[in-house]
Parts: structure tokens; sequence; C-alpha cells
């Protein structure tokens, strides 16, 4: 054990728990992060690096006006990394396209957009609804299949790998203690804060993070906090570099800074297997080659599978326990397009000891209020 308690320890070192740690750095605290195993299943290493606000939030506003929050902070956030370690995350933020395939799916999908625009009170992302010939004015390789498209301008994408260096090389930088292979397998809250115990020994911790995906569901519980989550399962494709050919993002396709295309989008909620779908992966590069025919011509070079950390109702869940204050959780499904809210907001609120009424939307009592309903 310690001979005194740790200032701040961050419980997950995938990009929430990073992101967050740096923050917290910057904020002035001595800062610990306690990470799990390289092949633990981590959101990170299977990310699609959207920055994506289109269609977020349908009935649930707060949600719609802090992704669009945080898609407006992320020059802020690419230029600060930039600074502190050199590293440019590639982000583009160029607008993103929603392509429809058929006439209800646009109809759809412009109806929960215009639900977003009402129950935002006007203060939604902006969007515009374009007929298949206008997205071919813009994007000259669309195919014929495409019927329309959404498109909005606050929408981009990042090179994942290096925005998740861009974090660890930061975090280096400010002197983060970032300790890979450190599972924790209990949390005691303890006079002088949270003892934390795990194979490699216990630690005390006057406050802590809990950023640990999946396994926030089990932590949780252990300091009077709840996050219940659903399983879901996304598969991807990655072709062979190509010409550049499509300079904007879309929710199932993008094209990388080094040329290769990411395909996505698919979800199961049966399983938690790593393995591959060859089924799915059919129905994915169908879609993406009747939305961009040139990718017919492509070879897929990889294929994985992660599962999503997915809070059950889909929003973030951020709170400071109420029975054991200085225990604090942050936990969702967009790590990457909330990236810049986690560094920027969470991680100064949290470093000078609450969470702003802003955020208590995202508490887990809504849970609790669900099930009492």
């Amino acid at each position: 054990m310690t001979s005194s308690p740790l200032e701040m320890v961050v419980i997950g070192g995938g990009l929430v728990g990073s992101t967050l740690a740096w923050g917290l750095a910057r904020a002035g605290l001595q800062t610990t992060v306690l990470d799990g195993a390289d092949l633990d299943p981590r959101a990170s290493r299977a990310n699609f690096a959207l920055v994506w606000v289109q269609g977020k939030g349908v009935g649930k506003p707060a949600y719609a006006l802090w992704s669009k929050a945080s898609a407006e902070r992320w020059p802020q956030l690419a230029a600060a990394l930039l600074e502190d370690t050199g590293i440019d995350v590639s982000l583009n933020q160029n607008g993103g396209f929603s392509f429809a395939l058929d006439p209800l799916e646009l109809e759809t999908w412009q109806a929960e957009m215009q639900d977003i625009v009402r129950e935002t009170n006007g203060r939604a992302a902006p969007f515009e609804v374009l007929s298949g010939a206008e997205t071919r004015d813009r994007l000259p390789f669309v195919g014929p299949d495409v019927v329309g498209s959404i498109y909005s301008p606050l929408d981009g994408h990042v090179n994942a790998l290096r925005l998740f260096r861009a974090l660890h090389m930061g975090m280096k930088k400010r002197n983060v203690d970032y300790r890979a292979g450190y599972p924790i397998e209990r949390i005691e809250p303890v006079r002088d804060g949270f003892r934390l115990t795990g194979p490699k020994g216990t630690l005390v911790a006057q406050r802590i993070v809990l950023a640990a995906g999946l396994d926030n569901n089990r932590l949780a519980e252990m300091v009077g906090l709840h996050a219940p989550m659903k399983r879901s399962k996304g598969q991807i494709l990655v072709t062979e570099k190509c010409a550049p050919f499509f300079d904007y993002t879309s929710a199932t396709m993008r094209q990388t800074d080094e040329g290769g295309v990411m395909i996505g989008d698919s979800e199961e909620t049966h399983t938690a297997a790593h393995a591959t779908n060859q089924d799915i992966s059919a129905v994915l590069a169908n879609r993406a080659v009747r939305t961009f025919p040139v990718l017919g011509d492509l070879n897929i070079v990889r294929s994985w599978t992660g599962q999503r950390v997915k809070p059950l109702d889909g929003l973030p869940i951020y709170e400071q326990s109420a029975a054991h204050p200085g225990a604090f959780i942050a936990v969702c499904h967009s790590g990457v397009t909330l990236a810049a809210n986690h560094a920027l907001v969470v991680a100064p609120q949290i470093a000078a000891g609450a969470l702003s009424h802003g955020l208590a939307a995202f508490g887990s009592q809504r849970f609790h209020a669900s099930q009492t309903a």
C-alpha cells in the first residue's frame, strides 16, 4: 500500500479515460491511470473515429446539444493536442452525409432531424436535405442507387490511432502516472478516500474516476453509482488504400487521411463473441458499393469487431457518488465525438470537485426513474 493517498486515479486508460486524465492533468491534478491488459475487450481499439452529431438525440434534446457542443469544441481540442505533443490528429470537419437508398429511409431521417430541431428549440446542428441529383452534384462518385442524403456541416472524423497516441503522449508530458496491465477487482471507500485492490496490490486514492468502459457496470456499484449497459457489437471492414474520392464522412463509411476506406454501422445485441460475421460483412459491403460503386474495385484488407460501451438508453453517464463523494463516473458510447467535452469541460469540473447542473440530465437517477414510472 502507498504511504500516502494518490491525488486522483482514473480507472481505465482507453479513449474516455485517457481524455479525462489528460484534462485532469491540464487542470493541475497529479493523476494516475490504472489500465487493463492490451487484449481486454476495449472499445478504443475498434472505434470508427467519427465526430458525429447528425441524428443524435431524437427525444433526448440534452444529448443532441451536448454532442453539438463537443463537435464545436473539437478544433480547440485538436489544437491543444498539437501544441502539447506535436501530433496532428487529422481532424476533418468538412461535414457528413447520411446516404439514403430508398425514399422511406430519407423521409424517416428528415423527420428525425426536424424532431431534434423542434425539441431543442431550434438550437440543433444545422442540416440540409438533398435529392439524389443534388447529392451527386456535390459528390460525383455517388452511385445511382442513392435517392438522397442528409448533410450536416458539423460532422467530421479524425485519425483514431493518432488521437490515442496524442492523448498518451500528452499524459506523459503532463506527468500522468500511467500503469498498464493494472486491473482493479475491488474498490472500498475508506477514511482517506478509496482503497483500490487488484492482482498487483493495493493503492489508496483521494479521488477516483471510473472510466473503465464495460467494466463500469461492475465497479460503479462498489461506490454507490449505477451504470447499466446493453450489449452492442459492431463490425468494421477496411479496404486497401486508394485515391481520395470522399473528403467528407458518413455514419457508415469514411475515407481515412491515409487512403483506406472504413465501412461499418452494424449492431448485434445477442452475443459477446469477437468473431466477425461474414453475412454482416456482405451486407455492409453491398450497401457501401451501392453508395459508391468505385468501392467495388477495391479489396477488403482487414475486418474486426468490438463491443460498444453503451448505457441502456444510449446516453452518457456522468455523476459523482452521493454516498461516497470523490468517486466520479464517466461512461459513453461516442468517445471520439465527446472527447472535446470530456477534456475541456468534464475534466475541469471533476478537478474542481463537482459536476455542473448542466450535466444533471446524464446522471444515473434517470434509470431509477424509468423503473418506477
